[in-house]
């Protein structure tokens, strides 16, 4: 049985759905069966994250009963599968997000993982994102306002029946009065999954012909490295360490290399 997660945050702005795409590409990378869903069907943005912003049927085609949630279905990197919202307007004042929990009905039966990126706020669309999991990740930046409104969130997730599972600190500068990890698991008595520094890389997928998630695209950034960090964390997986070479073993490296070459 897998799990049914809403990816959540309390404002908008703090990368929720950054979060969302590149944690359910981390966690296919890792080998696990993950879908993840644009359940924002006013504001859609992931299918940005994965060039699926023309794609034929979207999660508001099955809303409004005109398709299958398996017809608005398409296959990303590493076997992830991502459904897709659509960016009219016009058509999303025919969808009635009440049917979010209906049309997801045992996906947990068929993978690892169900992501929803839900709308920010706590509006009605909101709530029906939240209502169709089973368990909440809040995404907040480190910053006094982000931070009061990912509890206002976690607050109504468990009105809603929906379990707290952590938070993700987004967009870390290092900066003197960002709130540290524990500042934050404190506050809103909730454990940190990790923290994902502020990256040009991130900044970069969406100006791409061709966009993909950092973690797919970088591996080698630190936003990257930061997302596998909490996917291996999420999925109780061992990252492999690379062997640490010891002063005396580089110097050696070197010079078998200089002596190669001579």
């Amino acid at each position: 049985m897998g799990r049914r997660i809403s990816i959540i945050s309390g404002k908008g702005g703090v990368g929720k759905t950054t979060v969302a795409a590149n944690l359910s590409a981390a966690l296919a990378k890792l080998g696990k069966k993950v879908v993840v869903i644009d359940a924002d069907v006013a504001m859609a943005n992931l299918a940005l994250f994965f060039g699926l912003q023309s794609a034929p049927i979207t999660l508001q085609d099955v809303l409004r009963g005109e398709a299958e949630i398996y017809d608005a279905m398409y296959e990303g990197p590493n076997g992830l599968i991502i459904v897709p919202s659509g960016l009219s307007l016009q058509e999303y004042r025919r969808v009635n997000p009440e049917k979010m929990e209906e049309v997801l009905r045992g996906l947990e039966n068929e993978f690892d993982y169900v992501f929803l990126d839900a709308p920010a706020g706590i509006e009605d669309n909101t709530m029906a994102a939240m209502a169709a999991a089973s368990e909440a990740i809040f995404v907040v930046t480190p910053d006094k306002a982000s931070i009061a409104d990912a509890i206002k969130a976690k607050l109504s997730a468990e009105r809603v029946g929906v379990k707290p599972y952590g938070v993700i600190i987004n967009m870390v500068r290092g900066i003197p009065g960002e709130p540290s990890e524990d500042d934050v698991k404190n506050i809103m008595e909730l454990a940190v999954l990790g923290s994902v520094p502020e990256d040009d890389e991130v900044r970069r997928t969406l100006l791409l012909k061709k966009p993909s998630p950092v973690v797919v695209r970088r591996p080698d950034s630190p936003a990257a490295k930061a997302f596998m960090e909490i996917a291996s964390r999420i999925a109780g997986v061992q990252m492999k360490q690379e062997p640490k070479k010891d002063f005396l073993t580089v110097i050696k490296t070197i010079f078998k290399s200089v002596f190669k070459k001579k």
